[in-house]
């Protein structure tokens, strides 16, 4: 979306301030690049948190300051960042400070290090693992001895900080380092994640002429891959709602990855225009609830499009006798959003819509 436009020009003097300013706020941050390994890490990590930095002292080289946040990471987010390692991904820069009492804070990269110690010292079994399937169950302790020296051996880029930058700096840099920017979307990782045949039909289909009319989005959404997010779910859960699970962007993974190259493009092409001519010709608004939305709640399309789908399998020359009970209650309350990963909410509200259509629903 475009800058509203400014009502006047920059004048000189604005411009003559705002370049003071800027001087002003700068400042020369002295650092070092340096590359530690992971068993030097580990092995110079205390992974407690005292209360204040006048008080910290520890044995260990590399701290956790106190205005760090606490742990955050699930064990699949762990265990995603050890497959990473194990692959030889490329992994973003840790920022560390020289502290005057001879240690190091780790300013960013607290949830890495932490996990990385976690699994060293066997605290951490890996699971949900996506390219290394045959590792999930694993522990460190698992692995060949070989294997184990390479982990340790693996560096990671440092970026050390002056021991004469000051507490609010680091805080300053450990918010701007962690708010800057928006977190990937789920569409957005598939997209560059799991190229391959069906993301390329997926994306294809996100943008049907037809598709796009019966889901108006904002331009955020649009931009943020929405679409292909959605589309991706009609063909997940048409062929598979009865084995979702509660991780849906697991479940959605690994559908994109099973048949990249076996799913038959030209009936998933028919099933999904199928589904939205007849949402066109019967379902007044198609996904949104009304004709001024320009918002289509997952929990909603899922319930329109796998419906229609699923009872389009039974009869594909299906004509609804009534559309009434898409105003009602029952409907309502399957389509809100609480409890919307629920496998067996999911269930319900498919099959809600596919019985309704078919006849055979009496409304709750």
């Amino acid at each position: 979306m475009a800058n509203k436009v400014r009502k006047s020009k920059i004048t000189v003097q604005q411009r003559e301030a705002a370049e003071i300013e800027i001087l002003k706020q700068s400042r020369i941050v002295r650092y070092d690049t340096k590359d530690y390994t992971i068993g030097y890490l580990v092995s110079e990590f205390d992974p407690n948190k005292e209360s204040s930095e006048e008080d910290y002292s520890s044995e260990k080289m590399f701290i956790i300051p106190e205005y760090q946040r606490n742990s955050i990471w699930t064990p699949a987010d762990k265990s995603l960042f050890i497959e990473s390692i194990l692959l030889g991904l490329p992994i973003p820069f840790l920022f560390f400070c020289e502290r005057d009492d001879g240690t190091i804070e780790i300013v960013d990269g607290v949830q890495r290090i932490t996990t990385l110690y976690s699994f060293i010292n066997d605290e951490l079994m890996l699971s949900k693992l996506q390219k290394l399937e045959l590792l999930n169950g694993f522990r460190y302790s698992d692995l060949s001895d070989a294997m184990q020296k390479k982990f340790k051996h693996r560096a990671l880029r440092i970026i050390v900080l002056d021991g004469e930058t000051s507490l609010p700096f680091r805080q300053d840099l450990f918010s701007r380092v962690n708010r800057s920017g928006r977190k990937i979307s789920d569409a957005e990782f598939r997209r560059g994640t799991f190229p391959g045949e069906l993301t390329n039909f997926v994306e294809k289909c996100s943008k049907d002429p037809l598709f796009v009319k019966l889901c108006p989005l904002s331009e955020n959404k649009i931009a943020r891959y929405t679409r292909f997010e959605l589309v991706l779910r009609f063909f997940t859960f048409v062929n598979r709602y009865k084995e979702s699970k509660h991780e849906v962007a697991a479940f959605l993974d690994k559908f994109l990855l099973e048949n990249q190259t076996t799913f038959d493009e030209a009936l998933f092409q028919a099933e999904f225009d199928g589904m939205c001519k007849f949402v066109e010709k019967y379902f007044p608004n198609g996904f949104v609830k009304t004709d001024s939305k320009k918002a289509v709640p997952n929990v909603r399309f899922e319930a329109i499009s796998v419906g229609t789908a699923l009872a389009l399998r039974e009869k594909p020359d299906l004509v609804p006798a009534d559309m009434t009970w898409l105003e009602s209650e029952g409907f309502k309350q399957k389509t809100t959003t609480d409890a919307s990963n629920n496998p067996g909410r999911l269930q319900e509200r498919v099959e809600f819509v596919k019985n309704s259509l078919l006849g055979e629903c009496v409304d709750e």
